[in-house]
């Protein structure tokens, strides 16, 4: 877990983040101001988080910008921690905050393997 506190602690300084923990999963929580589902991808392999987000954004009519603060894209590759379980990962995004679950696996969990005896033929 702490690889993946450290990562964050490397990102801008414009990125806000909260990461919490519980006996059963880890909880990410981002600030992506003006970000949709639709606008937001989202992907967990490899041991690694993969954020890519983009505002979409247009001015009223009658507006145009003289100038732009906020960054139009976020892309972030983190290390998902040990202990968690990727694929049974969950995000959801409301009002430009994106929450996403990452469960932990089960304490002494053991994965059962099916050996094929090749001469059974």
């Amino acid at each position: 877990m702490s690889t993946l506190r450290d990562a964050l602690g490397d990102l801008s300084e414009d990125v806000f983040f909260d990461l919490l923990e519980s006996e059963d999963a880890y909880l990410l929580v981002l600030d992506v101001p003006g970000v949709s589902a639709e606008s937001l991808d989202l992907s967990v392999e490899d041991g690694r988080i993969s954020i890519d987000a983009h505002r979409e954004k247009e001015p009223a009519s009658s507006y145009r910008y003289l100038e732009e603060n906020r960054s139009l894209f976020l892309e972030i590759d983190l290390p998902l921690p040990q202990d968690a379980v990727g694929p049974d990962a969950a995000a959801t995004v409301e009002r430009g905050v994106l929450e996403l679950t990452l469960p932990k696996s089960a304490p002494g969990t053991e994965t059962t393997i099916d050996v094929v005896d090749e001469d059974a033929d």
